[in-house]
């Protein structure tokens, strides 16, 4: 297994930021737009995302809530091993609102298309936007695309993106990590 470094610290930082400002562009002061992290990996990143816009751009009427779609997932049943739900904390309604979930990687769609699902038990939302900061396009197995997207990924089938974050790992770092596929046999 090797990894490689996609983005440094200092090129997350910038990439939020950005991101940060596109959503103002769009959301002005976010009175009709909720920010909706999904559970677990792209709470880090909506957490971030929220910081930045209270602190760095003082937009303080932001409805900020994390969901768990481990239940609306397609695959929930079928891995050997049973996955962990994590605790969905939406306190408010999306009824007639904007919504913008955020996720660390998109890869197949499978986890917004989970999200989709989720989101309605909560009412139906005027519009929902989509906010990652790494887009592997190449892999999609729905068609489901980013509104908004850190960086564009192009990894193969034995790569995968990992993102750590400060809060959880120590440090803000992307990496694209290869394992190696090869059997003892074929060395």
């Amino acid at each position: 297994m090797s990894q490689k470094v996609l983005l440094t610290s200092k090129e997350v930082n910038i990439i939020l930021h950005r991101l940060a400002c596109q959503l103002i562009e769009k959301h002005l002061d976010f009175t009709d737009t909720i920010i909706i992290g999904l559970q677990p990996r792209g709470s880090f990143l909506a957490k971030r995302i929220v910081k930045l816009l209270q602190e760095e751009y003082n937009i303080n009427t932001i409805q900020f809530g994390l969901l768990d779609i481990t239940f609306f997932r397609d695959d929930f049943r079928r891995g050997e091993k049973p996955l962990e739900a994590n605790k969905t904390e939406i306190d408010f309604i999306v009824e007639d609102k904007k919504v913008i979930f955020i996720d660390d990687v998109l890869y197949t769609g499978r986890s917004i298309r989970s999200a989709l699902t989720a989101i309605q038990s909560f009412g139906r939302p005027s519009e929902i936007e989509l906010l990652v900061l790494i887009d592997r396009r190449f892999s999609r197995h729905l068609p489901i695309q980013p509104d908004y997207r850190g960086r564009q990924v192009d990894a193969i089938n034995n790569e995968k993106v990992k993102v750590c974050w400060t809060e959880n790992e120590g440090e803000d770092t992307v990496y694209l990590v290869t394992t190696n596929t090869q059997t003892p046999e074929n060395v």
